[in-house]
């Protein structure tokens, strides 16, 4: 496996200079909307790959090992000596497609030897959790899907995606992984730490949580958050997401951050399903906890094969990012410095993550979540 690491930059263009007799079998790229917006970013991309998968999408910030960026697309070519590739995409509209949208991905991909899938979705116009579970339905329970939902900052304006293609609105792209050479491991962790007791949801529809306790949900915010923070909100909700976990099954939590409120009815909107009768609590975060748990997922991935080179895909959320500010640097460098085998390390913040769940193995949708997968291979001696 061969990887190599450049960039594009406005007036600049790529940094990319070329390699006698490697010829990659995709390329990941990520930048700002304002970025990728920009024709001459995928034409230089087009013109210098002619031949490969180019995959990209709009974030809230990329990453290499050491730091993050705005002011340019970061890019990774990889190229694989033993395994294959395919790509498969589709167009979403509406979220209430997303469900038949993963089944179609899922579909398209789906062989005996698939071991994983690089998924990159729309942020904003794509149910998650329906997404993931389309996709998850659609292939064998042992193929390993990582990736994340495309991100527009702080804005939530518009999010792009492409597929062989100038990034659009309404993508979703997955990248198929083949063969028994592959090693595929993946981590993810969150550092945030639990506050106050739990409550039921006791009335929601999809993402959509009405009730906690019998309650109107936006209660829960209005006695634990301050003036300022109450004044601040939807924005301020990223810094106190919800952890949700079914009843009676420890271990099965995911993170689940607000998208709105309605403030007159109590009804607030999650990135990700809210399933009635599961428990919720809040959370709340500091910088040296999160770059704790940054370590802790690239840990959770290390790489298990042989050969030195290799991809580590890093996915976190857009709010971890807020939440640490100029610090968010210090998550990136945590995760590098984990890293026992130095791999291409890229990254980028997201709106939702997309990694197997710890403890049941199946991909599940999580927010304010640092994600790792890492892909390498196996040689014939090995």
């Amino acid at each position: 496996m061969r990887t190599r690491q450049f960039d594009w930059k406005p007036g600049i263009g790529l940094s990319w200079q070329g390699e006698a007799g490697f010829e990659p079998d995709f390329v990941l790229y990520f930048g700002s909307r304002a970025l990728l917006s920009d024709p001459a970013c995928y034409d230089s991309l087009r013109q210098t790959f002619p031949h490969t998968a180019l995959v990209g999408c709009s974030t809230g910030g990329q990453f290499d090992q050491t730091q993050i960026c705005d002011d340019r697309v970061l890019a990774v070519a990889v190229g694989f000596h033993e395994s294959r590739v395919r790509l498969a995409s589709v167009e979403v509209r509406s979220p209430s497609h997303s469900a038949e949208a993963g089944a179609a991905l899922g579909r398209q991909l789906a062989a005996l030897d698939l071991r994983a899938m690089l998924v990159f979705s729309d942020g904003l116009s794509v149910n998650g959790t329906a997404l993931v579970a389309g996709l998850q339905d659609a292939v064998s329970p042992m193929v390993t899907i990582s990736g994340g939902l495309a991100g527009d900052g702080a804005a939530f304006e518009r999010t792009l995606v492409g597929a062989n293609a100038p990034p659009a609105s309404g993508c979703v792209v997955a990248i198929g992984l083949y063969g028994d050479h592959l090693s595929i491991q993946t981590g993810h962790a969150g550092g945030w730490t639990p506050f106050g007791p739990r409550r039921v949801i006791t009335r929601s529809q999809g993402n959509l949580l009405q009730e906690l306790d019998g309650r109107p949900a936006f209660e829960l915010y209005r006695r634990y958050l301050d003036e300022e923070d109450l004044r601040a909100l939807p924005g301020s909700a990223l810094l106190f997401p919800l952890r949700i976990e079914p009843q009676g099954q420890t271990g099965q939590d995911v993170v689940r951050t607000i998208l709105s409120i309605d403030q007159a009815s109590g009804e607030m909107t999650f990135a990700g399903d809210m399933p009635q009768g599961w428990s919720a609590q809040l959370m709340r975060g500091n910088s040296a906890r999160m770059a704790q748990s940054a370590a802790e997922a690239m840990r959770q991935a290390q790489p298990r094969a042989s050969e030195a080179e290799g991809l580590a895909l890093l996915v976190s959320c857009i709010g971890r990012r807020l939440l640490m500010g100029q610090c968010a640097v210090n998550e990136v460098e945590a995760a590098a410095e984990a890293m026992a085998v130095q791999h291409a390390l890229i990254g980028f913040y997201s709106y939702d993550e997309i990694s197997p769940h710890a403890q049941s193995g199946f991909a599940q949708l999580h927010n304010q979540t640092m994600t790792v997968v890492t892909v390498s291979e196996t040689s014939d001696e090995a």
